[in-house]
C-alpha cells in the first residue's frame, strides 16, 4: 500500500511561509495560512487516490468445509487492486501473466486475507494457506458453481500472447484453513467495503450435506453466521426488528398518532394490540410468499403508510370514539406489516434453516422497539398536558405537526409511485395462485377481527365510551 505523506519545512526565503511561521501574523491568520498550506499540498494526492477507487465492485466467493479443511474460493475484480504494481507491457498496460504470481499473492494478502476473517465455533481461523492464484478473463463465467470455479483456478495460466488490460481481469484465489470438523458452525466477518465506493459480495456456503446457502452483502455486514443455530438466528432478528422500529421515522410517527389522544396506558391496550396483531399477520404471510413481486408494490405500501399517518393525525384533530379506534388501527397495521416485510425479505438469508423462528424473533424485536417508544412518549405527553399546554390544544398542535411531515412524505411517495406503469395482471395459473393466497389472508384477517370484536366489546362495556375530542375538551 502506498503511503502518501507531507512534511512542511520552513523556508525563510519565501515571504509567505516566513509570515506564516514567523511572528508577523496574529494567531488566527497563522492558523489560516497553515490550513491553506496543507490543503493545497494534499489536494492533488487525494484526487489521485479517489480516481483509483472503482465506483462499484462485485466480489464472488465459495466457502466449503470438507474433512479437516475449510476451502475458500474468491474472485475479486483487478480494478479494485489499484495499489498493486502488476508486470505490464505495451500501452495502455497489458498484463504479463507469466510474471504476475508474486503480485497476485501480495494482492491476496493485502486485499482479501486482511479484510475477511473466518471463525469456527466462535474461534478465529488464523492459520491459512494460499493454494493457488490466477488471473481470469472478464468473459470467464466459471464462478457459477464451486466445481467449475475450482477447475478454472487449477487450469493452465493464460498465455502472455493474450493482450488483457490489467484492470479488466479477475483475481481468483483458493485459500484453505485447517479446521476441527466440517460439522462445526462457521461464521465470517467480511470487511471488503474498502475495495470500492460500493462493494457487493455474493458468498455461497456449501454445507456438508451438499446444500448451498447464498448470501449477498453490501459493504461490511459485520459478523455473519453461515449456518446459525436457532438462538443465533433468533437473536440477530430480534436486534434487527428492534432497531428497525427506532430507525423508521414513519413507524414512530404512526405510534405517536396512536398515543397522542390517550391519557393512560389502559386506554391504549386495545389500539396497540390491534396494531401488533395486524402487522404480525401480514409479516408472517410474507414467509409464505403472499407479498406481490410487482415493482410498484413497495412504493405503493410506502405511500399508504404515509397516508395512514395523515389520516390518524387528522382523526386526532377532529375527534373520534375510542371504541372504533382499534378497528382503524387494525386496517393500517396490515399495511405496516407489509412495510416490515420488505426489510425482512432481504434479510432472511441470515436465518439459515430457521425461517419461522427468525420471523417470529423479528416480530418480537419490533414489539420491543414499540414498547420502548411508548415508555418514552407516554410520560412525556403526561408532563406536557399537565404543566405546559391544555390537553385538547396539545393534541391538535402535535397532530398538526405530524400531519404536516406525513403529508410531504405522501406527496413525494405518490410521485415515485406514479412513475410506475401499473398494468392489469395477466390471467394465468400464477394469478389464481396469488388470488387464493390473498383470499386466505383475507379470511384470516376477518377471523381475527371477529375474535377481537368479542374481546374488546367486553373490554369497552366495562367502562363508559366517550368521544376523545369531547372528553379532552371537558
Amino acid at each position: 500500500m502506498k503511503n502518501i505523506g507531507f512534511s512542511p519545512r520552513r523556508n525563510n526565503s519565501n515571504p509567505v511561509l516566513r509570515g506564516a511561521w514567523g511572528t508577523n501574523f496574529s494567531g488566527l491568520w497563522r492558523g489560516l495560512a497553515i490550513f491553506m498550506y496543507f490543503f493545497v499540498a494534499f489536494l492533488p494526492a487525494k484526487t489521485v487516490l479517489a480516481d483509483d477507487v472503482p465506483l462499484s465492485v462485485a466480489v464472488q466467493a465459495f466457502v466449503k468445509p470438507e474433512g479437516n479443511q475449510l476451502s475458500v474460493l474468491v474472485r475479486v475484480p483487478m480494478d479494485a487492486l489499484g495499489e498493486i504494481d502488476f508486470p505490464k507491457h505495451g500501452t495502455p498496460g497489458f498484463l504479463i501473466f507469466s510474471e504476475a504470481d508474486p503480485e497476485l499473492h501480495t494482492a491476496v494478502q493485502a486485499y482479501i486475507l486482511g479484510n475477511i476473517h473466518f471463525f469456527e465455533e466462535g474461534r478465529q481461523l488464523t492459520d491459512y494457506e494460499v493454494r493457488d492464484v490466477r488471473v481470469s478473463l472478464p468473459v470467464d463465467r466459471s464462478f457459477v458453481s464451486y466445481e467449475t470455479a475450482l477447475a478454472n483456478l487449477q487450469s493452465p495460466k493464460i498465455d502472455d500472447s493474450v493482450n488483457l488490460y490489467w484492470r479488466q481481469g479477475h483475481l481468483d484465489a483458493l485459500i484453505t484453513y485447517p479446521i476441527e470438523s466440517a460439522q462445526s458452525r462457521f461464521s465470517v466477518d467480511s470487511r471488503l467495503a474498502i475495495l470500492g465506493v460500493e462493494t457487493n459480495t455474493v458468498m455461497r456456503y456449501i454445507l456438508p450435506s451438499g446444500a448451498e446457502r447464498p448470501f449477498a452483502f453490501v459493504g461490511n455486514p459485520g459478523l455473519v453466521s453461515l449456518d446459525p443455530s436457532w438462538f443465533q438466528a433468533a437473536w440477530r432478528f430480534v436486534v434487527m426488528g428492534f432497531f428497525h422500529i427506532l430507525e423508521g421515522t414513519d413507524h414512530i410517527l404512526f405510534l405517536l398518532c396512536l398515543v397522542i389522544p390517550f391519557r393512560n396506558i389502559k386506554a391504549l391496550v386495545p389500539v396497540i394490540t390491534a396494531f401488533t396483531i395486524a402487522h404480525s399477520i401480514t409479516l408472517i404471510s410474507s414467509l409464505f410468499g403472499v407479498v406481490p413481486s410487482a415493482l410498484w408494490f413497495p412504493p405503493f405500501i410506502e405511500t399508504l403508510i404515509a397516508l395512514s399517518i395523515v389520516y390518524m393525525a387528522f382523526e386526532n384533530i377532529i375527534g373520534f370514539k375510542q371504541e372504533n379506534r382499534w378497528l382503524v388501527t387494525f386496517g393500517f397495521g396490515l399495511v405496516h406489516g407489509f412495510g416490515f416485510s420488505f426489510l425482512l425479505t432481504e434479510s432472511m438469508q441470515f436465518a439459515g434453516g430457521h425461517l419461522l423462528t427468525s420471523l417470529l424473533a423479528f416480530n418480537v424485536g419490533v414489539e420491543l422497539g414499540q414498547l420502548l417508544v411508548l415508555c418514552v412518549v407516554v410520560p412525556l405527553l403526561v408532563l406536557l398536558y399537565r404543566y405546559f399546554v391544555a390537553e385538547r390544544m396539545g393534541i391538535i398542535i402535535l397532530s398538526a405537526l405530524v400531519a404536516h411531515s406525513a403529508w410531504h412524505w405522501m406527496a413525494e411517495r405518490w410521485e415515485v409511485l406514479s412513475a410506475y406503469d401499473i398494468a392489469f395482471p395477466i390471467i394465468n395459473r400464477a394469478f389464481y395462485v396469488s388470488l387464493t393466497q390473498w383470499g386466505i389472508l383475507l379470511i384470516v384477517a376477518i377471523a381475527v377481527l371477529w375474535v377481537m370484536q368479542n374481546l374488546f366489546g367486553r373490554y369497552f362495556s366495562s367502562s363508559p365510551v366517550v368521544a376523545v375530542s369531547e372528553s379532552a375538551g371537558s
